[in-house]
C-alpha cells in the first residue's frame, strides 16, 4: 500500500512540474489572406495594444527602424509575382519593416523572415522593396495594431497599417490581367499533351474505350515527338488493342528517343516488351 501510495505521489508531482498554465498573450498573433485578382496575399503579425500609452513618437520613436508590431517578424506574401508601390516583387514571404515618422513613414520588405523583431544586424541586400507614404490621420483611434488588405481592386490594393489615430498605406498591383489573359488561351487552345496523355492513361488503367484512348494518345505524341514516355504509352494501348504490329514500331520509337535522352529505365521497360512481343534484342 506504502509503495502504491509513493508511486501516485511521483506521478502526480512529474504532472504538476510538466503542466503548462494557458492565458492570454498581450500582442495576440493574427492571420488574414485576402485573394487581390487572381492573387493570394496573407498577412501574419502580432498585435499589440495601447492600452493608455502614447504610441508614435513614444513608445515607437520616430525615425527607428521598427519591427512593425511585436514579437517575431510581421510578414506579408504573395502568390504571385507583384509591384509593391511599383517595385517588381517576386511570388515568395517577407518580413514588414518601418521607419515611422511625424508626416511620413518608410516601409519595407526584407526577404529574411527569421529574426525576433529588428535584425542583430540590418542587411541593405535582402531589402526587396521600400516604398515611403504619408500618413493619414485618423478620426477614430485604433487600440490595436491593425494590417490589412484594403481598397481591394481587379488589379490591385493597399497594405495598410493601423494604430492610435495613424494610418499609413502602400499600393501594390497584381498580375490579373496576364494571368487571365494566360487562362483564357490555355481553355481557347484547347487540351494539351499532358491533358490527352493523362485521359489516355485513365482509360487504358481503367479498361475504358481503347479507341478513345489512342486518339487521345496519338494527339500527345503528335504535340510532343520527344516524348519517350508518350510513345511507350501508346505502344501499351495499341499492345491492349491487339495490334501487336503497331505497338513494336512504336515501342521501337520510345526506345531511340529513350536512348537519346539517356533514361536508361525506359530503356529497359521498351526492351522489355519488344521481347514480350516476339522481337529478337
Amino acid at each position: 500500500m506504502k509503495k502504491l501510495l509513493f508511486s501516485f505521489c511521483l506521478m502526480l508531482i512529474a504532472n504538476i512540474a510538466f503542466a503548462q498554465i494557458q492565458a492570454p498573450q498581450p500582442s495576440p498573433k493574427s492571420k488574414a489572406m485576402q485573394t487581390v485578382g487572381l492573387t493570394d496575399v496573407t498577412l501574419e503579425y502580432s498585435r499589440p495594444a495601447m492600452r493608455g500609452r502614447d504610441i508614435f513618437g513614444d513608445l515607437v520613436p520616430f525615425d527607428k527602424l521598427w519591427r512593425t508590431g511585436a514579437n517575431q517578424n510581421s510578414m506579408i506574401t504573395f502568390s504571385d509575382d507583384v509591384k509593391f508601390a511599383g517595385t517588381n516583387v517576386a511570388a515568395g514571404t517577407y518580413a514588414v519593416y518601418t521607419k515611422p515618422g511625424k508626416k511620413e513613414w518608410t516601409v519595407m520588405l526584407y526577404n529574411d523572415t527569421g529574426n525576433w523583431g529588428n535584425p542583430e544586424k540590418w542587411d541593405d541586400s535582402k531589402v526587396v522593396a521600400t516604398a515611403t507614404v504619408k500618413t493619414i490621420k485618423l478620426k477614430n483611434p485604433v487600440e490595436s495594431w491593425t494590417m490589412a488588405i484594403n481598397e481591394v481592386a481587379m488589379d490591385g490594393a493597399h497594405l495598410q497599417m493601423m494604430w492610435d489615430e495613424t494610418l499609413v498605406a502602400v499600393p501594390f498591383t497584381v498580375p490579373t490581367a496576364s494571368k487571365t489573359q494566360a487562362s483564357i488561351d490555355k481553355v481557347m487552345a484547347g487540351p494539351s499533351a499532358n491533358d490527352y496523355y493523362s485521359a489516355a492513361t485513365f482509360y487504358l488503367d481503367a479498361n475504358k474505350d481503347l479507341d478513345k484512348a489512342h486518339m487521345w494518345i496519338s494527339k500527345a505524341v503528335e504535340a510532343r515527338p520527344e516524348a519517350y514516355w508518350m510513345h511507350r504509352k501508346k505502344s501499351l494501348i495499341e499492345a491492349k488493342m491487339g495490334n501487336t504490329t503497331a505497338a513494336i514500331a512504336t515501342a521501337k520509337q520510345s526506345l531511340e528517343l529513350a536512348q537519346k535522352a539517356g533514361n536508361m529505365d525506359y530503356v529497359k521497360l521498351n526492351k522489355d516488351s519488344l521481347k514480350e512481343w516476339g522481337v529478337k534484342m
